[in-house]
């Protein structure tokens, strides 16, 4: 039933999607020859246009389709959605270039092109919305269902329950667990979860093919054994399959693996790689350090004299030297000298090092408040990013002394040390900075780490500098 389901879904998003496109064209054609909004020249008769729209139509599903694109949806986020629509549409129109280049076709208005183009990204973002809504809103009413069988009532599938309860709009609903300790795990199964009942257990494991074959509204299996049943595994994925009934494991070590677990092949045996790491590609790599440099360069001449500027406020306000440097850990926990616009007095004080800076501290100047507070004591640091000590996006990077103490307090904190430290970070410019959680800087560093791209680093750097640059918790 969930294939069939799945299948009709599939044919109604293309027929739809087909109709779509093909009325954005109408659209596209009036406003650019009827409308009398643009100047236009009719020199290629509407049925050229029309050929040429439905070939891009029928390439977008096509390509759609080598792309996964209507792969089920309901467990994906609508940005991956959206991003997906982006790489069919942008290809399919490359596509539709090349062909009019092929055939020489070149009296086709371009003007007419790019606003087809862009029409379609608009109109097909809004009706995808609209559908996502309203299944989400009639999933929340309980229509849509899919029921899902959980194989074990221990701890790891009553927390899987207990997260289905926290995502209705997901449309997803536990049938009930099998489990083999019955008499043990029963009283813990019928209490109640804010307020609503957990799934009762309705049998055994070894009674899994009769129940797949006397229910077949069950459409997917959770197998959340712990590891010391894990002999058992064999036979039921076989159950499973003999039933047409899709499965998947939860490992009983969860907890210990990211939110989007990467498998690797290593000499032909398929291995879970704990932490996935983007920048682990050399060209991911490349990629992100020409940016580092170019960016920096730009930075460091346009910022020049305001640069200069500070320099001269620090030598009239206090007595010592502009710079300042500090030993920080960097990527694959190696020291560098961070360097910063001085804002504090010069000190002889061998433990500053192991101390943090403090709201009102009586150390600061009064200009090196002001360079605190707006950052700006922060941009000799892109030296550092152009001597390849650190990045411009980035974890931010720590003193040894905290390093030792946070590495055996927090755990997972030297996962950040996988890249190069950066100027800014996702968990600065979400206000995790000064006196705020180490815990969840981590998070955020991990979030990062875990979720790198080019446009996410772009993302971060607009976030600074319209919003990150002062903030109450920098002193």
């Amino acid at each position: 039933m969930l294939r069939r389901n799945q299948r009709f879904l599939t044919q109604m998003y293309v027929l739809t999607d087909l109709a779509v496109m093909l009325g954005l064209f109408l659209a596209a054609y009036w406003i650019k020859f009827q409308s009398g909004l643009l100047v236009s020249y009719i020199t290629v008769p509407f049925k050229t246009y029309l050929v040429w729209s439905t070939v891009y139509a029928f390439a977008a599903v096509l390509i759609g389709f080598y792309t996964s694109f209507y792969a089920p949806k309901r467990r994906k986020k609508f940005s991956r959605d959206v991003l997906n629509l982006l790489q069919v549409q942008s290809l399919s129109f490359l596509l539709l270039l090349s062909l009019l280049f092929i055939t020489k076709d070149v009296h086709i208005s371009r003007e007419f092109l790019a606003l087809f183009f862009a029409m379609n990204l608009i109109g097909l973002v809004v009706y995808r919305f609209t559908v996502k809504r309203m299944l989400t809103v009639l999933r929340r009413r309980g229509l849509n269902k899919r029921y899902v069988l959980i194989l074990g009532a221990g701890s790891v599938g009553r927390s899987f329950h207990d997260q289905l309860q926290l995502y209705p709009d997901l449309g997803y609903e536990a049938y009930g667990f099998l489990d083999d300790f019955q008499d043990e795990h029963d009283s813990v199964v019928q209490k109640r979860y804010n307020g609503r009942p957990l799934a009762p257990i309705v049998g055994r494991l070894d009674e899994l093919e009769t129940l797949l074959r006397e229910n077949p509204t069950i459409d997917e299996v959770i197998i959340a054994l712990p590891l010391d049943a894990h002999s058992k595994y064999g036979d039921l994925i076989k159950t499973c399959e003999k039933a047409g009934v899709k499965t998947l494991i939860i490992p009983d070590y969860f907890d210990l693996l990211p939110a989007k677990p990467f498998f690797d092949n290593f000499a032909g045996v398929p291995l879970i790689n704990i932490r996935d790491v983007p920048l682990d590609e050399m060209g991911n790599r490349i990629a992100k350090r020409t940016f580092d440099i170019a960016f920096s360069l730009a930075a460091l001449i346009v910022l020049s004299p305001v640069m200069l500027l500070i320099a001269l406020g620090i030598k009239l306000t206090s007595p010592g030297p502009i710079m300042f440097r500090q030993e920080r850990v960097g990527l694959n926990r190696r020291s560098f000298q961070m360097l910063k616009f001085r804002s504090m007095r010069v000190s002889t004080d061998a433990d500053a090092s192991q101390t943090w800076t403090v709201e009102n501290d009586p150390r600061r100047t009064r200009f090196g408040t002001f360079l605190r507070s707006t950052s700006l004591d922060e941009l000799p640091q892109f030296i550092n990013v152009l001597l390849g000590e650190m990045s411009v996006v980035g974890p931010r990077p720590e003193r040894p002394f905290f390093v030792d103490q946070f590495r055996e307090e927090i755990p997972r904190y030297m996962v950040k040390h996988h890249i190069r430290p950066g100027i800014t970070g996702w968990a600065q410019t979400n206000g995790l900075r000064g006196d705020t959680s180490i815990d969840e800087r981590i998070r955020h560093d991990i979030f990062y780490i875990e979720n790198w791209s080019f446009f996410f680093d772009i993302r971060i750097i607009f976030k600074t500098v319209l919003k990150g640059l002062i903030h109450k918790n920098a002193y």
